[in-house]
């Protein structure tokens, strides 16, 4: 049985559903009828549940249905696990008292077994509000004041180390196993680039000690991703403003850090924003969605060489299902809510849903089944979410009623290996509810128009997928991994034998261009004068500074005002030239 919350928080209270075939709602838990359900969380491995109803944070144990403790908490916002259980972090706004003093402790981490507050702490923002554990809870940090403080063992009444650099200003540890690592980012200042460091805990003893470092001036903020295996991390570099105008998102690099101290810049083949990057849970390659619309996509490997490119399309995200042996490629937000499903093993097309109007997707443990949502307050209207085989099928919708909304979804985890990997399906299986065929939105004709033939007028040509593109006779049948490779060679010696002929015929037309300009041209020592001789010079070196210009205008590229006044200077200079030369 697939592992099924949702839990389900919306203005209708919060509610758990029964996993297919069923979609019941979850006798198991009752029902918190409020209205005023601020936060929820599960535990790693889904054992536990946590909410605020706007009174108390509840802890219950989810199996058992068992209510294990009630927290005097009812302004809390933010409730997190900790990996092992052990401990419950929640937080609430922060404010300072009425004579302006400092406030109380808004942080506050609760030991889950005895009920007790292990230790409170001052934490203002929200952003980073949670202390970050090791998967095995030897160590927790936590960012004070531009610098990471350890505990070990939760032992939070001592400082077991700190990692001290000019501004830490994000850190992010490794998954997994021991040794832990830590990424930490400190941006630049005063001239100085930002820079990524990676660390081997408890070895903080300046740059020398370091695994790795990338530098970078064009960063205003960062995202760090490590790998499952905690071998590398990717780095998302953003600045907010992309001061050459080309991109209302700001502007943003890819970096590459290995934990063994390789680094590297990430080449997209597309300019444009970057939306979204995910590593594979293999920990071998990741993809990146990326460029100007219609996005590329593309998965590379760990030399950050491209593996597979899957074309241009309407997308903004990736998901790699948790064995990894599936990705989903999604345009959300502001586009229409297409998916492709995709074996990622064989590179081939497995299905393309269409959830319109969705704000959040995610994967069950399983593998098999999705869940897509449209929650408040991104949209306030037909807020609901529906259950998916990755074939496509739909299995479950739920819409809330029209004066109600409903605010998150989310899966119960489980830990890695509950759910073994099956075999890949391609054919649809059977779904409680028809797969809406989405109507296409027709563009707007003019009255005049719209009786006349209609005219392709597509603004960019969609790339297909590399194993897909058209062959002779235009099939878009997938190719062998053998006929791919075929396929690359023939076109890197295409490539090259275009090359060499677009050189071959370069070179004539370079001889021949500058003939117009100096076709009376004799040496410059027959005037007998060393003004003339050196305005005739100058006069040549203009002229095919001018040639320059109109080879690289015929060539495509956008020339500044200036550049084209020049070449409109090119007759006159011509005239004088040979004046000169005549010496009239």
């Amino acid at each position: 049985r697939c592992l099924f919350p949702p839990a389900v928080r919306g203005s209708e209270g919060l509610y758990m559903v029964n996993g297919p075939p069923s979609f019941t709602e979850s006798t198991a838990f009752q029902r918190d009828s409020g209205k005023n359900c601020k936060a929820v969380a599960f535990s790693k491995d889904g054992s536990l549940f946590a909410w605020c109803n706007g009174e108390k944070v509840n802890v219950v144990n989810v199996t058992r249905a068992e209510l294990l403790h009630s927290f005097d908490l009812p302004k809390a916002v933010c409730l997190e696990f900790s990996p092992k259980n052990n401990v419950l972090a929640t937080w609430q706004a922060y404010a300072t008292a009425k004579d302006g003093t400092a406030g109380v402790p808004n942080l506050q981490l609760h030991d889950l077994r005895t009920g007790k507050c292990l230790k409170s702490f001052i934490q203002k923002k929200m952003q980073n509000w949670c202390p970050c554990w090791a998967d095995d809870e030897s160590i927790c940090a936590r960012n004070v004041n531009n610098e990471v403080h350890f505990f070990e063992n939760n032992n939070f009444n001592t400082i077991a180390n700190k990692l001290h650099l000019q501004k830490v200003s994000d850190f992010v540890l490794s998954p997994g196993a021991q040794p832990i690592k830590v990424a930490v980012y400190v941006p630049g200042s005063k001239g100085a680039p930002s820079f990524v460091r990676l660390y081997q805990y408890p070895n903080f003893g300046g740059p020398q000690s370091a695994l790795a470092n990338k530098s970078f001036f064009k960063a205003d903020k960062v995202t760090m991703l490590w790998n499952k295996k905690a071998t590398a991390v990717l780095v998302v570099a953003s600045t907010e403003v992309d001061k050459s105008g080309a991109s209302y998102y700001g502007e943003q690099t890819l970096h590459y850090l290995a934990a063994s101290g390789e680094s590297a810049v990430v080449q997209l083949p597309k300019n444009g924003p970057i939306y979204d990057v995910a590593w594979s849970p293999n920990s071998v390659e990741f993809c990146a969605v990326y460029g100007f619309m219609p996005a590329k996509a593309t998965v590379f490997n760990l030399k950050c060489d491209p593996v597979f490119d899957f074309g241009t399309g309407p997308r903004n995200a990736a998901y790699y299902s948790p064995h990894g042996h599936i990705l989903l490629l999604a345009g959300f937000g502001n586009l229409r809510g297409q998916m492709e499903v995709w074996d990622v093993k064989n590179y081939r097309l497995i299905s393309k849903p269409v959830a319109s109007d969705s704000t959040y997707l995610a994967w069950c443990p399983d593998g098999e089944h999705l869940v897509t949502a449209t929650c408040a307050p991104r949209l306030r209207v037909s807020n609901g979410y529906k259950v998916w085989h990755y074939t496509g099928s739909v299995l479950h919708s739920h819409e809330v009623p029209g004066h109600e909304e409903m605010w998150q979804v989310l899966w119960q985890p489980s830990l890695d290996g509950v759910f073994p990997e099956r075999a890949v399906r391609y054919q649809a299986v059977p779904g409680e509810l028809p797969a809406a065929e989405p109507r296409p939105a027709q563009a707007y004709r003019p009255p005049a128009l719209r009786n006349k033939p209609r005219t392709s007028s597509k603004l960019h040509e969609d790339e297909p997928p590399q194993n897909m593109k058209s062959q002779l006779g235009g099939s878009d049948k997938p190719l062998s991994k053998t006929a791919l490779k075929n396929q690359r060679k023939h076109e890197a010696k295409k490539a090259a034998k275009q090359e060499a002929k677009a050189d071959a015929q370069q070179g004539p037309a370079q001889v021949k261009a500058p003939q117009n300009a100096l076709q009376n041209a004799v040496p410059a020592t027959t005037t007998g004068d060393p003004e003339v001789d050196k305005k005739i010079k100058n006069l040549k070196k203009k002229l095919k500074a001018i040639e320059q210009l109109k080879e690289q205008a015929a060539a495509g590229k956008q020339l500044e005002k200036n550049q084209v006044e020049k070449i409109q200077k090119e007759a006159a200079l011509l005239k004088e030239l040979e004046d000169l030369e005549l010496g009239v």
